[in-house]
């Protein structure tokens, strides 16, 4: 594979940050320092290093993605543009999926892998994960009523009702909402239920790891061990991934 997108499979860099990174004489394959991010290496049969140490190859790619109004979380739709449209040609990958969904009209932390066991974690009810949003109304509905409605947990028709979630109020017409489940168009039935309807969804978390504020709307990098194994502490039923999903080369 091409240097440059294994630094930035293995790093979570740009390709800019892999390019100077690479300028810098800090990259090396069998002790011989590489500057061209078109070479082509094996990760599985050389030893590849940033500044001494060993890369860590991924057989996976996990991306996190801050989503933009008006894309669609899909690997395909004939009427609008997809996150995998968004994602630079260094981080795509074979099978690359968005992991669970924002509907169109909602921004925010996204992940994207082609690793469908990591999606099942993610997404398994089991798991526990929370998901956390910036929500903002277009009534000042917010008060320590529904704060306690929606640690109840809400009815949402049809026979179908929530979990128990929180709800911390921001302004009578803005909130952050945690959720621990995946139900459809969740947060803004909850709301609807409730008399208001959601005129901003952003997701600004997912398990332990909030989104990187420095991922500027559209913009996608690759998450590092740190990140995935924030991203799997729920803080109760412990961390639902682990750091073994990487092998030193």
């Amino acid at each position: 594979m091409r240097m440059d997108k294994l630094l930035a499979a293995a790093e979570g860099l740009s390709r800019a940050q892999a390019k100077r990174l690479l300028a810098s004489g800090a990259v090396t394959a069998d002790g011989r320092v590489v500057r061209s991010g078109a070479e082509k290496v094996d990760p599985q049969a050389q030893s590849i290093r940033v500044g001494g140490r060993p890369v860590q190859y991924r057989a996976h790619t996990y991306l996190v993605m801050n989503k933009p109004l008006g894309v669609v979380s899909s690997t395909d739709d004939p009427e609008s543009r997809t996150v995998l449209e968004l994602v630079p040609p260094e981080l795509a990958a074979k099978g690359l999926f968005p992991v669970g969904r924002l509907d169109k009209y909602s921004e925010g932390m996204l992940l994207l892998s082609d690793d469908g066991d990591f999606a099942h974690r993610v997404l398994a009810p089991r798991s526990h994960l929370p998901k956390v949003y910036d929500v903002t109304l277009d009534a000042p509905i917010i008060d320590e009523a529904l704060v306690a409605r929606f640690a109840e947990g809400v009815s949402l028709g049809g026979g179908e009702r929530s979990s128990p979630a929180i709800l911390e109020p921001l302004a009578p017409d803005r909130a952050r909402v945690t959720v621990f489940e995946g139900i459809y168009h969740q947060v803004r039935r909850m709301f609807d239920r409730n008399g208001a309807h959601v005129t901003r969804l952003f997701r600004v978390q997912i398990g332990g790891l909030p989104l990187d504020p420095a991922l500027e709307p559209g913009q996608v990098r690759a998450l590092s061990e740190e990140e995935l194994l924030r991203l799997g502490d729920t803080g109760e039923t412990g961390n639902v991934f682990d750091a073994r999903r990487t092998q030193s080369v």
